[in-house]
Formats: C-alpha cells, sequence, structure tokens
C-alpha cells in the first residue's frame, strides 16, 4: 500500500507541462541550396562503454576486446574510409578513450574531423548526480591537455540528460549537444529559469547503429542483415529530405567498424550523395548555421 501511496503522490506531483520546453525547432533553410543535412556522428566509447556500469569489467579480457576494437582496427578503417569519400564527420570521445588509446585520437584529430565532448567515463547523466561536474570537466579537462581540443559539442553518454547537465554545460562555455530525440531540425533550448541554452542537433533514432544488433557482446537485439539496415536507412533519410529536415547518426566504431557494418555504411553514405542536395557535415558546421540563422532574425 505504501507503495501505491508513494507512486501516487510522485505522479501527482508531475507538472502539467512538456519535460522539454523549448521552443518549436525553426525552419531555417540549409546552405547552399541542400534541401536536407545529414550529420554524420560517430562515439568513440572503447572500453568505457563496458565500464561505465561496472569498473571490474576490466578484468574481463573478451568483453574489452569489444571496445579495443575501435582502436587496433575499427577507427582506423573509418578514418580511411572516410578519406576515401572526402567526408568530415564528428566524433564524441570520452576521455578515458584519449587516456587510453592516445595514436586512435591524434588520428581522427589529424584528418580533420571534429572532436566533440561524451563524459569521461561515459558514465550516464542522471538527475543529482554527485558525479556529474567531475564527469564533464575531466573531459574537457583530458581532451585540451591531450589533444589541444576546446570541444563545442557535446554527446551524453548512454543518451540521458537532466537539467543540472544543461545548466552545467552552457556555463562551461559549450555550444552545442546532440543527445535529445525529439525532432528533425536544430533548435535551442530552453533551460528552466527561462534563459536560453545550447544549440540541440537531435538524433535520430534508426541511426544508432548500437540499437540494431550490430556485433555486440550479450546483445539484446538480434544482428540485422545489410539489406534490412539499409533499406532502414535509405528510408528514412528520402522521408527526411522530402520533409526538408536532418538525419543524425550515431555510429560507433566497435559496431560500423566491424567489416560487414562498414562496407553497409560506405553503401549508405555513396547512396546519400546521390541526391546531391543533402548537406553531409560535422555538429560544429550545422550549428553555426543554426546560429548564424538565429541571429539574422
Amino acid at each position: 500500500m505504501a507503495a501505491t501511496d508513494g507512486l501516487k503522490a510522485g505522479l501527482d506531483a508531475l507538472p502539467l507541462l512538456p519535460a522539454n520546453r523549448a521552443p518549436l525547432a525553426p525552419e531555417y533553410p540549409w546552405p547552399d541550396g541542400n534541401q536536407a543535412a545529414m550529420f554524420l556522428s560517430f562515439d568513440v566509447d572503447a572500453e568505457s562503454a563496458w565500464t561505465a556500469k561496472d569498473p571490474a569489467r576490466y578484468g574481463e579480457l573478451v568483453t574489452m576486446s569489444f571496445g579495443g576494437y575501435e582502436a587496433r582496427v575499427g577507427t582506423p578503417k573509418l578514418l580511411e574510409m572516410l578519406r576515401q569519400q572526402a567526408l568530415k564527420a564528428t566524433f564524441f570521445i570520452t576521455g578515458w578513450s584519449v587516456e587510453a588509446h592516445p595514436a586512435m585520437c591524434e588520428a581522427i584529430l589529424r584528418d580533420g574531423h571534429e572532436i566533440g565532448h561524451h563524459g569521461f567515463h561515459h558514465l550516464m547523466p542522471q538527475p543529482g548526480d554527485p558525479m556529474l561536474v567531475e564527469e564533464v570537466d575531466r573531459g574537457l579537462d583530458t581532451l585540451k591537455r591531450r589533444l589541444g581540443v576546446v570541444p563545442k559539442g557535446y554527446r551524453a553518454p548512454s543518451g540521458e540528460f537532466c537539467e543540472e547537465l544543461r545548466v552545467l554545460l552552457k556555463a562551461r562555455g559549450l555550444v552545442y549537444t546532440s543527445s535529445f530525440r525529439d525532432d528533425v531540425r536544430p533548435y535551442r533550448h530552453l533551460l528552466a529559469d527561462g534563459t536560453p541554452g545550447l544549440v540541440e542537433l537531435p538524433v535520430t533514432a534508426s541511426y544508432d547503429d548500437w540499437l540494431l544488433g550490430l556485433s555486440q557482446r550479450y546483445s539484446r537485439h538480434t544482428l540485422l542483415t545489410r539489406e534490412q539496415v539499409l533499406s532502414l536507412w535509405t528510408d528514412e533519410l528520402a522521408e527526411l529530405r522530402d520533409w526538408g529536415a536532418m538525419a543524425t547518426t550515431v555510429l560507433h566504431p566497435q559496431c560500423s567498424g566491424r567489416p560487414m557494418r562498414l562496407r553497409l555504411l560506405r553503401e549508405f553514405l555513396e547512396h546519400a550523395r546521390t541526391y546531391g542536395d543533402v548537406w553531409i557535415t560535422t555538429g560544429e558546421q550545422i550549428a553555426a548555421h543554426f546560429a548564424a540563422c538565429e541571429a539574422g532574425g
């Protein structure tokens, strides 16, 4: 009975308001006559994807090898493919991955890709989390100290957010986040105190390869075939383009850096480029375009 009473009290206390009270995304035109945009982005978690919830897993060497694949094979192969495609992307990297795999991260930087903030230990941000500030600040310090990077963009580890994090990222001077899943165009966050927050470049859920059974250990998802994934991705892009909207990828080198998935990604990007009017670029470029349009009225 007490548990039921507690649930009712919690539900009764919920505001009768949207959790995200930002205004609707403005429909600014894309640059150079493009019909749509694609924010091409990768999450580089390495072993921190596996240790965030249980540090003891570091001793499970086969599990760790799934994350280690990123530095040994996945990221180098993705960088090679991006060079061949003459494309620039954004790589959101955990601070732990920078410390553990500096050569991998230096290669990303050397190829001219944007590097974004992805926490330090890949801990999921939660309201009231005592490690929230440390995760943000330690990640920022590592990117600056090891790579000379002051990131403009942030992607929340495990795709979660809270008001404390929105306020903290603004205070630390970041420009945009790419974590929410509630729109198909960029918009600006509205903080609880009514002041503007960061620009949001919303994630397109179907382009999160971790959810599609892509060669992951202990997967809850069936490993989908090339035809199934390519159909999802091309259909989504076709409709987003018709809407004049934006596709945002969340690709992981330990998933899409695997041979069968890298071939699929290459084919998808080649398909996207055949439209001739899909702007494939970094988060920094899209956020800058949004801010310029916003400032221009």
